[in-house]
């Protein structure tokens, strides 16, 4: 059993009444990320944003594992939405919107999956995992800054990723700079993406994006192949040319996608 859950720090883009887009950020990102899509791809909808568990204004208590977040989801749901939502979800985001999907699928009319993560193999999560541990912030500003150009977001624009360092890095308390995260929820998030892959509901219409520069791929053959299997037509698979930030470097692609489902 897990006990009740506040709901989550959640940013509320777009028209009252309008359909209802629940975005879901990756591990180490924020509610704040899906702003500029927001107002400048689909400032037709409704946007429900959260900061998940560990991350950005939301609590950083535990527990962190996926049931936890599912929980603090379906709660920020009953406080904001007003019926079932399109999930637009990225990387880790992917796997929460599968789990939700699974659980609560009277609340979700369709998933939007932007290079989810999910049943990633144990040992390179394990990796990962120590890798955090063992450097888990920076010198300096300057240091986060081309942490983020040199990896994945290399391609972004420049303009988004100044918001990101002005919205996300905090001074810590022994001097060094880090994203506004809780270490040990990263950690424990990096070991759930090694758990089994969970589906949709069969009848669930739903868009796998794939970035292809992702090496090794967080969209595993087997996860493409069991959803092909379940989902059938009510499945749309797309591959972008791109690194892992598809929701800043194909904004528009997105938008459109998004819109078949919406």
């Amino acid at each position: 059993m897990i006990a009740r859950v506040s709901a989550l720090h959640t940013y509320l883009y777009g028209p009252v009444g309008a359909p209802e887009i629940l975005s879901l950020h990756g591990l180490t990102g924020h509610g704040r990320r899906w702003q500029s899509m927001a107002e400048n791809q689909l400032p037709e909808a409704r946007w429900i944003s959260p900061d998940l568990r560990g991350h950005g204004r939301s609590t950083w208590a535990p527990p962190w594992n996926i049931e936890s977040h599912v929980a603090s989801l379906l709660e920020t749901l009953d406080e904001h939405a007003t019926g079932p939502v399109v999930i637009l979800a990225h990387s880790f985001g992917g796997t929460l919107a599968l789990h939700l999907a699974a659980t609560a699928p009277e609340r979700v009319r369709g998933l939007v999956l932007l290079d989810p993560a999910i049943g990633l193999d144990p040992t390179f999560m394990q990796e990962v995992a120590e890798l955090t541990i063992g450097s888990p912030d920076y010198t300096d500003a300057a240091e986060a800054y081309s942490e983020k150009i040199h990896g994945s977001w290399g391609e972004v624009p420049a303009p988004d990723l100044d918001i990101e360092m002005a919205e996300h890095l905090i001074q810590l308390g022994n001097g060094r700079v880090n994203w506004r995260l809780s270490t040990p929820a990263i950690v424990t998030g990096w070991g759930e993406l090694a758990r089994p892959i969970v589906l949709p509901p069969s009848s669930m219409p739903t868009v796998l994006v794939q970035a292809m520069k992702v090496q090794p791929p967080y969209v595993t053959d087997e996860f493409r192949s069991a959803l092909t299997e379940r989902l059938g037509e009510n499945l749309t698979s797309v591959e972008f040319d791109c690194d892992h930030m598809v929701p800043h470097v194909r904004a528009d692609e997105v938008a459109t996608l998004v819109r078949t489902v919406l």
